[in-house]
């Protein structure tokens, strides 16, 4: 049997082999609980919802904390699709690949079968969200719907991080050091998201995360620069007993007033065009921008992981 796949394997073409390699792909999906991802991703975006699901798409600081938690989950669930993808079947593919295999093909069909993951897990994520009450806006960029954009974000998001983990999947030893690797990767992703304020030179480095442009996709998409700012509004108020104006009055008692005279939602429209920046603007050069980039990472990681396997029959491992 192993003489007769390996014949096989030598006169198949590329097409053939992405064939083969695809079907093996899902056959695992079936029958060796690839699938759980799936489930799994539908009870991260439950408590995602139940934590930051009200003020996402609300507030300007709901939305900047739930498009960071949005991004944490897409990029948690591309790690965990492909961590181990590649690892755990290392010496199968040496063995192939003196046989015949086609690294493109290999690598090719791992990317059409992660992309599948990420599709069905950001679905999955956009339908329990929407069925915990998350209310998404009614467009997004422009005039255009929502949902579609935000899809597609999702997707490219999830997708950027599954390809990340492949790149490592094909690079380290076994898959005790793949996921020794996956909580580091994820941890720097998070501190250099641009969710933190960092100190001079070292901000230029979220511009190498994944989770910079999830966040800054979203934060378009979601017309953050339209959001009121609440957040200034809620310290105030809580405090506002103790603060005295003049003498004469407190701090709470003037917010009193400027909600009785149905002012507060222009102040607070007010604080948020206060706050507004630049690369969060809902325009399409910021949506491309952010594409764009997370489209780069998916490219490279996948080169990356066809040079290292390339090299497989080098690696005395």
């Amino acid at each position: 049997m192993e003489m007769e796949k390996t014949v096989d394997l030598k006169y198949t073409g590329h097409f053939g082999q992405l064939r083969i390699y695809l079907f093996r792909l899902f056959r695992l999906f079936v029958f060796q609980g690839d699938w759980k991802v799936l489930p799994m991703s539908a009870v991260i975006a439950a408590l995602v919802t139940m934590a930051v699901g009200r003020g996402l798409f609300i507030s300007m600081e709901g939305t900047f904390q739930g498009t960071f938690a949005v991004t944490c989950v897409c990029i948690w669930n591309g790690f965990f699709n492909s961590i181990q993808s590649i690892c755990r079947e290392r010496p199968i593919i040496k063995r192939e690949h003196r046989a015949g295999m086609h690294i493109t093909s290999y690598v090719a069909a791992h990317m059409i079968y992660q992309l599948f993951l990420c599709n069905a897990q950001v679905i999955i994520t956009i339908l329990v969200c929407g069925a915990l009450g998350m209310k998404y806006p009614a467009t997004g960029v422009g005039e255009e719907s929502f949902i579609p954009e935000f899809f597609i974000t999702l997707v490219l998001i999830t997708y950027a991080a599954d390809m990340m983990a492949l790149a490592v999947s094909a690079i380290v030893k076994t898959q005790m050091s793949a996921m020794t690797v996956m909580p580091f990767m994820l941890i720097v992703q998070l501190v250099f998201s641009g969710f933190l304020a960092l100190p001079g030179a070292i901000s230029d480095v979220t511009k190498l995360m994944i989770s910079k442009w999830g966040v800054q996709s979203l934060c378009t998409l979601s017309h953050y620069n339209d959001l009121p700012a609440v957040m200034i509004w809620n310290k105030m108020a809580a405090s506002g007993d103790r603060i005295d104006i003049g003498g004469f009055t407190t701090l709470k008692e003037v917010m009193a007033m400027i909600e009785e005279q149905g002012m507060r939602d222009t102040v607070l429209n007010k604080l948020g065009e206060a706050s507004a920046r630049d690369d969060f603007a809902s325009t399409y050069e910021n949506i491309l921008t952010s594409w764009f980039a997370l489209t780069m990472f998916i490219l490279v990681f996948a080169v990356i992981t066809v040079v290292f396997l390339e090299y497989i029959d080098r690696d005395k491992r």
